[in-house]
């Protein structure tokens, strides 16, 4: 495997999913414990809304012309999470071949009319993804996180992704231990509305940091659940860091974070401002593409995303 990966496209970008629990909970009523879209598996009425969902998902990439990188259901399944949901470490494992099973379902459901499709699995922080992650080591770290990992390697998965991680320590072992069971990982860091980790430290200086215990073998970086509002200062930031800056998935309002979590409905905000909001990054960053949304956005964000960043690089979309 490439280190940098997936493939960097000529004439087109990768759209990523929206946000999807927060359309799960506040657009179709489902209840997602710990969270965790993993027991709508076992749900077939959920099930049908999930799928109907990634059904749009994919709809806008063809309409607009863009790649995939794509998240599922997988979250919570790591072994902390997979206890609080009562799963045992075979069930957790099952959950996760079900849930790339279902993205590679839909990755062939769409064959012909979407290409340059990967499917990447989700890996969550240990603990809370909006704390500071201050008790966890790089070597427990690597071991906690090795157990998805493994389950992973054993799925359809061409990568994993670790998303909302607030923590160096942390992101080093993740990344530790996707090189140890060899899969392509990616790391998105989440930022405060100062632009910051959680932890501290600046995006800069984040990404200047894990990159040099782990030599880079991260496959790139990014940022999600923050509004471009919130992360305009961190990625204003110049320097050669910005080069390994691949990912961003905004929220679609500037609400903090938990509190956004607990509004009880879906904070949807503006979908063209948000969609001209990312073509000013894409244009500011020519090096990032992979982009879709996070809390609160859904098929009408990745829409606007897609036709703005189709306009600012001249690709051939419809």
């Amino acid at each position: 495997m490439p280190r940098e990966f997936p493939p960097r496209l000529k004439h087109k970008f990768y759209l990523t999913e929206g946000g999807s629990e927060t359309e799960l909970l506040y657009k179709w009523g489902l209840e997602l414990p710990e969270f965790s879209m993993l027991p709508l598996l076992d749900d077939p009425h959920a099930s049908e809304i999930v799928r109907a969902m990634y059904c749009r998902y994919f709809d806008a990439a063809e309409k607009h012309g863009t790649g995939m990188l794509i998240l599922g259901h997988d979250y919570r399944a790591s072994p902390d999470w997979g206890a609080k949901l009562g799963y045992s470490a075979e069930k957790l494992a099952e959950m996760e071949r079900r849930t790339i099973a279902f993205l590679d379902d839909m990755r062939r459901t769409y064959a012909g009319r979407v290409s340059d499709v990967y499917i990447a699995g989700c890996i969550g922080p240990r603990g809370d993804a909006y704390g500071t992650g201050a008790n966890i080591t790089e070597q427990s770290a690597l071991e906690y996180h090795s157990i998805q990992l493994s389950n992973l390697k054993e799925t359809p998965a061409d990568m994993a992704i670790a998303v909302t991680f607030n923590n160096i320590a942390e992101s080093v072992g993740v990344i530790r231990a996707a090189e140890s069971c060899d899969i392509p990982i990616g790391v998105s860091l989440t930022l405060t509305s100062e632009g910051r980790l959680r932890s501290g430290p600046s995006l800069r200086e984040a990404i200047e940091v894990i990159d040099e215990p782990t030599n880079g073998a991260a496959a790139w970086f990014g940022t999600n659940c923050a509004h471009p509002l919130e992360f305009a200062d961190a990625l204003a930031d110049q320097g050669a860091w910005r080069n390994r800056l691949r990912y961003i998935r905004p929220n679609a309002v500037r609400i903090e974070k938990v509190t956004l979590c607990k509004l009880g409905h879906l904070a949807d905000g503006d979908p063209v401002e948000l969609g001209h909001q990312m073509g000013e990054v894409a244009r500011q960053l020519p090096n990032v593409d992979i982009m879709g949304g996070c809390c609160g956005t859904d098929e009408r964000h990745l829409g606007e995303i897609a036709a703005n960043v189709n306009r600012l690089r001249n690709f051939g979309a419809n």
